[in-house]
């Protein structure tokens, strides 16, 4: 593995945290990689190649698995009929129509289901919201390895959480059966470099990081130093939001109103086969 010049993850890190930030002494292809990361909106009109997809799902595959059960799948969409119309379901997001590749990532318990069913064997765990959030995990940790392995390719990606939105259109649109849900989406494809994106600075380490137990006396200084970075990053940007990071975030939670019909998942999941018990 090739190492990265010190200068230039002393650059990397002061992109992902808008400062100066320690770090270790050296920076490999891995790292450059992970701390490179930013969300693609545009895109040439270039295919992702023949194969790609599948060393994408193996990358993919290879991620942790919960028990080894790999409750999860993904659905590949090419067809410019079908990501138009998924494009509107997510709330008529473009760059979902726009990309040569879109994939939705499933939390899947339909599978163990129908092997229950085949042997004959009790599966009534799969009733309980613990089997849920293990298939969501599952799927979240093999879409993240599938992201790194296509910027590792130079492909972009973003992440689409507005397939939450419109769950069981979704599910119609994909024929998805019974106890399975779609997460997320993720759109990829080679990035247009008219437009390029930039990198999005992150919460400093203070805010997330802790050695031995949790301490929330951090939070306000790492919060109005985040402020400060991120009110620059809108400048160089163009942005103009409203307040500064923590209020418009804020604005994101203040309620159901805010949740884009998430608000109602619940129901939803349970008319999608899972009993959440």
């Amino acid at each position: 593995m090739n190492s990265v010049p010190q200068t230039t993850l002393t650059q990397m890190l002061a992109a992902r945290y808008g400062a100066a930030a320690a770090g270790a002494d050296d920076l490999n292809d891995t790292l450059a990689t992970l701390l490179g990361h930013r969300s693609v909106r545009t895109y040439t009109d270039a295919p992702v190649p023949d194969g790609t997809l599948e060393l994408l799902v193996a990358a993919a595959q290879s991620a942790s698995s919960s028990s080894n059960l790999q409750a999860w799948s993904v659905v590949a969409v090419t067809d410019p009929a079908r990501k138009l119309r998924l494009a509107h379901l997510v709330g008529d997001q473009k760059h979902v129509e726009d990309c040569p590749l879109f994939l939705v990532w499933i939390a899947d318990l339909a599978r163990l289901r129908s092997l229950g069913l085949r042997r004959g064997m009790p599966h009534a765990s799969l009733d309980h919201l613990e089997m849920f959030l293990v298939a969501t995990i599952d799927a979240a940790l093999a879409a993240q390895n599938a992201a790194v392995a296509a910027e590792s390719l130079d492909l972009g990606v973003v992440y689409i959480g507005g397939i939450r939105d419109r769950p069981e259109e979704v599910a119609a649109e994909l024929n998805l059966p019974p106890n399975t849900f779609g997460v997320f989406g993720m759109c990829i494809g080679y990035p247009d470099a008219l437009r390029p994106a930039s990198v999005k600075p992150r919460l400093p380490q203070a805010a997330v990081l802790f050695r031995e137990q949790y301490d929330a006396t951090t939070l306000e200084t790492a919060t109005d130093s985040y402020n400060a970075v991120m009110a620059q990053f809108y400048q160089t940007q163009g942005m103009k939001p409203k307040g500064e990071w923590d209020q418009h975030s804020l604005q994101r939670v203040r309620g159901p109103e805010a949740m884009k019909g998430r608000d109602r998942l619940v129901e939803v999941l349970n008319r999608m086969g899972f009993a959440l018990k």
